[in-house]
């Protein structure tokens, strides 16, 4: 007979600690953005909010206006990591188009660096639009990357199983600011 047992939540970080988290990422965009010519990439739908409140961390440590932030709709799992199209799909956000791209340093922003298909598609796409030079910044690191892909500005890095769900939760989607990781029970 095999017994699953339950699965468990963990809170790993809450509030207070992602909004220093969040102080640090800042202070590492900071050094590596210029102060102008720059412009976030929010992949949606939690590294949209994500980059929010990063472009207002970095605004607040340098003194300098908020740079100008463009949403992109890049889809391939499900929040529970199922899979929901068999290619990363992309919705290309026309507001790119008001931009000298060439001239443009772009911070792409995640909430959780899992297989790197989001983060590669949406890179890929910056640089096809002519893009020379493209950053990224993920909340959460979980090093089994299988794309040829990295971030250059990691939040946490967080090394669980494979069949864990990091929950990066960000306002507005949820109430609490916090990164949660479930643990799936193991049969017996």
């Amino acid at each position: 007979m095999t017994i699953l047992l339950a699965s468990q939540r963990l809170r790993m970080y809450d509030s207070d600690e992602l909004d220093d988290v969040l102080q640090a990422m800042a202070r590492k965009a900071a050094h590596l953005l210029p102060p102008s010519h720059t412009a976030l990439i929010g992949i949606q739908r939690r590294g949209e909010p994500l980059a929010q409140r990063l472009r207002q961390c970095i605004a607040r440590q340098t003194g300098q206006p908020v740079f100008p932030l463009f949403p992109l709709q890049v889809k391939r799992y499900t929040d529970d990591l199922q899979v929901l199209h068999t290619y990363t799909q992309l919705i290309e956000n026309p507001g790119l188009g008001t931009l000298d791209v060439a001239n443009t340093t772009f911070l792409v922003v995640d909430d959780v660096l899992f297989q790197g298909h989001s983060l590669l598609r949406a890179c890929a796409y910056l640089a096809q639009l002519g893009a020379r030079r493209v950053l990224t910044a993920v909340l959460v690191d979980r090093h089994i990357c299988q794309q040829p892909i990295r971030a250059d500005i990691v939040g946490v890095h967080l090394q669980v199983a494979a069949d864990d769900i990091v929950e990066c939760n960000v306002p507005p989607f949820e109430q609490e600011f916090c990164i949660d990781v479930v643990r799936h029970g193991a049969a017996r």
